[in-house]
């Protein structure tokens, strides 16, 4: 993912009695991919519904890159997050007992994955990735799935070493970056994700372009895509397995009927349209496991 990412910390001891689901308070902590105010922006709706479910004061974080919630998580101090893949199988392979999976977007298609999607200027005079070699790539950070995980290993498979192919590969930081950095002039081309439905022009129904194109950060006309990976399976929502389980089963229940409480605020959860917030399990990660341990986890 993403992809967006959700993440619920628990927060400073209230002065008094506990809630009744034996907690004092949740944070949630939003994964990169877009600039901190704007995931804050978001994801309000999303805080404020968990807060009035949970009955406890609930807060939002923004950590700077997918290692502070995956660390969080490991640590207990996160107690939920909505997770790409990759970031995932780093839990998983870390720590098996940390987290949960136990839900997953939908996309309008019925569809539960998403793409890698290379992309450069229009202006550029690339229009396919073998326009890009000997250039500036960027690809957005180590433990991002669509920004790294999968096109890097793609492309290896077909065109070798990266560093070799390209004249430099930077990591811009995230998926905004990269989207704006490219933009920008500041790479040649670089990866970032889409579900691959609606229109290019919008960024897709849904992902990191169609949230940049939102913000009125790109023009996507401007932009082109030049590559697109196999279809990656959508990360997951996950829980914390020591929280109580009626903490859990409020959340779970509520982000899974969010599409049909709250459309609006659906839609920046879930970063553009989409179907539904459905059930998973840790068996439809089983592959990205596998690759994220020949990347030595």
């Amino acid at each position: 993912m993403k992809t967006l990412i959700l993440a619920l910390a628990t927060t400073t001891a209230l002065t008094g009695a506990a809630s009744a689901e034996g907690i004092t308070g949740f944070n949630i902590g939003i994964l990169g991919g877009e600039n901190a105010q704007d995931r804050m922006t978001s994801n309000e709706c999303y805080r404020a519904a968990i807060e009035g479910a949970l009955g406890v004061p609930v807060k939002v974080f923004t950590p700077a890159d997918y290692d502070g919630v995956i660390q969080g998580l490991l640590g207990g101090t996160l107690d939920m997050a909505w997770l790409g893949a990759s970031a995932y199988a780093k839990i998983y392979l870390t720590d098996p007992e940390a987290v949960e999976a136990v839900l997953t977007k939908q996309n309008m298609d019925g569809s539960t994955g998403y793409y890698s999607i290379g992309f450069a200027r229009k202006d550029s005079g690339i229009t396919k990735i073998e326009d890009a070699k000997g250039k500036v790539f960027a690809f957005g950070e180590p433990n991002s799935t669509s920004g790294y995980l999968v096109p890097g290993a793609e492309l290896i498979a077909t065109y070798g070493p990266l560093e070799s192919y390209f004249s430099e590969v930077k990591f811009s930081g995230g998926h905004e970056q990269t989207i704006v950095g490219v933009a920008n002039g500041d790479f040649a081309a670089g990866v970032s994700w889409a579900d691959g439905l609606g229109a290019w022009e919008d960024g897709y129904n849904s992902g990191a372009f169609r949230k940049a194109a939102d913000a009125g950060l790109v023009d996507m006309n401007d932009l082109v895509e030049i590559w697109r990976s196999k279809m990656i399976p959508e990360g997951p929502m996950v829980v914390r397995k020591a929280l109580p389980q009626d903490v859990k089963d409020k959340v779970t229940a509520l982000t899974a009927d969010l599409h049909e409480t709250d459309k609006e605020c659906a839609y920046g959860v879930a970063a553009g349209e989409a179907k539904d917030f459905i059930p998973v399990t840790h068996d439809a990660f089983l592959g990205v496991v596998e690759a994220r341990k020949l990347q030595g986890n």
